[in-house]
């Protein structure tokens, strides 16, 4: 997926078009829009996405623990159900946050490359450090999905911490998270990234109407 945009397709509980269903249709929109690639959340959406497009697929499984912040494919238990039904990539959270039961991200990817040899990995970091540790560790792709979502990292530039995690690394980044306007996408690829996940500002339509209406209201 060098070079190419990736759409995400996710909507949580909470939201207005949370259905496995609305999700496929929304990935058969970004392929008809010039996707070459889906990010989805959850089994059934994988399933759902999958009868619709023939997309390469970026799985993730958004788990809530309660001795943990940390949301995507926390545990190899999600890593499993994503792999057997079967993704190009897996994505999970590869911040220095505490992981539930405590387990280290070293012993966390250990365990998924000895169960699953052959299974591509992207790593969801933050910052640069935690890139570079994701690379020591062996994934396949570094996405700089979490920059601004951590207590350290709030506030940060999307496209800073990409510049950051490019010169610190070998392996493919690739450009994720608050990446909300055509320009940003294209300045991306400028820098060096491998492909470009957009989300939000894409599939996200409460989000999209409430960047126009904040805007609008600054009008007297």
């Amino acid at each position: 997926m060098s070079k190419k945009l990736i759409v995400s397709c996710q909507a949580l509980e909470d939201e207005p078009l949370h259905s496995s269903y609305i999700m496929s249709k929304m990935a058969l929109a970004a392929y008809q829009g010039g996707a070459n690639g889906i990010r989805a959340n959850s089994v059934a959406d994988v399933q759902a996405i999958k009868k619709e497009v023939n997309l390469p697929i970026i799985g993730i499984i958004k788990q809530n623990y309660d001795d943990s912040e940390v949301r995507i494919t926390p545990t190899i238990k999600e890593v499993q159900a994503l792999y057997e039904e079967g993704v190009e990539i897996i994505a999970f959270d590869a911040t220095d946050r505490v992981r539930p039961n405590k387990e280290t991200l070293e012993t966390f990817i250990h365990e998924v490359k000895e169960k699953f040899p052959g299974q591509r990995l992207m790593a969801d970091v933050s910052n640069a450090q935690e890139a570079i540790q994701a690379e020591k560790l062996g994934v396949d792709l570094v996405g700089t999905t979490l920059v601004g979502y951590t207590a350290d990292t709030e506030g940060d530039r999307p496209l800073d911490a990409l510049e950051a995690i490019l010169q610190a690394i070998d392996i493919p980044v690739i450009a994720e998270g608050n990446i909300d306007t055509p320009d940003k996408a294209k300045r991306a690829l400028e820098m060096g990234a491998s492909a470009v996940v957009v989300g939000s500002a894409i599939t996200r339509p409460q989000e999209i109407t409430r960047k126009f209406s904040l805007k609008m209201s600054e009008v007297e």
